[in-house]
């Protein structure tokens, strides 16, 4: 067969730049473009603590990351970490959580797209969700590079959307009250549990480490760049729409961070730069998602967990062309279900839970493996006990049942 080439290594060709912005890429996407507006109906104008608290469950959980990957450099990642602590079942079950994560989110998130693109042109939001699948399904399979070059400047233009509604919005700063909670703390975590999907993507920059230059290195320190800089941002965007148009308005907005530029500058064509801009970041988010998820699928392939074929590398592209296809094939299947909020729910349960079992494995590797290398380690210890995985651990489990709960 034409396409069997098993042999055949993925191109290493990505830098610190490279991972750090694919990193901030996957994370700046669908999320705060599209669900900070619902997220405020729970969080009241205090909707940007819920993203301060997504960015210290990010750090606690991020590090976890950063330590495992230094270890272990395949594209198995939370399989892999998971194998190694405990046994292969539980790295099985962990590896088919995080594919299902990455299909949930990829169809999300261009569903996310086809409502923008819908409000811009009166095109079908399923149409619209659809093609955008299938076309980054064939850009994922032409090569890392190409992936990689659009990534980064689909992020630098999301990136300007996010910095254009802080500044458009500087001088509203201080017109409400920004410890309005409704519902209280408790609408705060659960303001938190619904856009922690926003967040969603630094682990999966771990899957790239077979196409990364001295992966055990620059993964970790990517990992810790992308948190920290989209955090910083998220945190200013969600005072910025507040301050324009109060969380009332915004959790009735169906293209929030368009709505708060146009009310800003008191023009339909800062809305319409706005919406064009969140198809970018829509779009990127599905590349990525699209790309990390088919890398798993290799990974595991590779360790025997899925069958063989899923590990095929096309001989002139260097992708592994079976698993892209087959991630296009079952994204499109969840893409056709639709309703945002409840999938982006659904997809931080199984997200939260996976972000648990790589606190878990980074804790129980400290002892049963004291003696790996790890060219990145966690501090504050007491022993071998690791405080910040253990954190991570707990957090986890806690905004998976505040994400449950959300589906109710």
């Amino acid at each position: 067969m034409a396409f069997h080439h098993k042999h055949i290594k993925l191109e290493r060709s990505l830098g610190l730049f490279q991972v750090t912005v694919a990193g901030i890429g996957v994370i700046l996407g669908a999320g705060v473009y599209v669900l900070i507006g619902i997220a405020s109906g729970y969080a009241g104008n205090a909707v940007w603590l819920s993203f301060l608290i997504g960015a210290l469950i990010s750090i606690f959980t991020g590090f976890s990351y950063a330590e495992l990957s230094s270890i272990f450099k395949d594209d198995a990642g939370e399989y892999e970490y998971n194998e190694k602590a405990f046994n292969n079942k539980v790295a099985w079950i962990v590896g088919m959580m995080v594919i299902m994560t990455g299909i949930i989110s990829g169809a999300t998130v261009a569903l996310g797209f086809g409502s923008y693109f819908n409000a811009l042109t009166g095109f079908s939001v399923m149409a619209a969700a659809l093609l955008i699948v299938m076309l980054f399904s064939v850009i994922n399979f032409w090569g890392i590079k190409f992936s990689s070059g659009l990534n980064v400047l689909f992020t630098f233009i999301e990136t300007f959307g996010l910095l254009a509604v802080i500044a458009l919005s500087l001088r509203f700063f201080g017109n409400v009250d920004y410890f309005d909670m409704p519902f209280g703390f408790h609408g705060i975590l659960r303001a938190t549990a619904l856009i922690f999907f926003a967040y969603m993507g630094f682990e999966t920059i771990v899957k790239l480490a077979e196409e990364t230059k001295n992966p055990t290195k620059t993964i970790p320190k990517a990992l810790i760049w992308s948190i920290v800089i989209s955090s910083i941002i998220y945190v200013l965007v969600g005072i910025s729409a507040v301050s324009v148009l109060g969380w009332e308005t915004l959790s009735n907005s169906k293209a929030p961070l368009a709505e708060v530029a146009g009310a800003a500058l008191l023009s339909g064509y800062s809305f319409f730069v706005l919406a064009i801009i969140a198809l970018f970041s829509t779009s990127n988010t599905v590349l990525m998602t699209l790309v990390t998820t088919s890398r798993l699928v290799y990974g595991m392939a590779k360790k025997g967990s899925l069958p063989a074929y899923f590990g095929d590398v096309n001989k002139t592209t260097k992708t592994p062309w079976v698993a892209v296809l087959v991630m296009m094939g079952v994204t499109l299947l969840f893409t056709s279900i639709g309703k945002i909020d409840f999938v982006a729910n659904l997809n931080d349960v199984f997200l939260f839970l996976t972000f648990a079992t790589v606190n878990a494995a980074n804790l129980a590797l400290r002892y049963k493996q004291p003696n790996l290398k790890r060219r990145f380690k966690v501090k504050f210890n007491i022993g071998k006990f690791n405080v910040v995985s253990f954190l991570g651990l707990i957090v986890s489990l806690i905004m998976a049942g505040y994400a449950f709960a959300n589906l109710l």
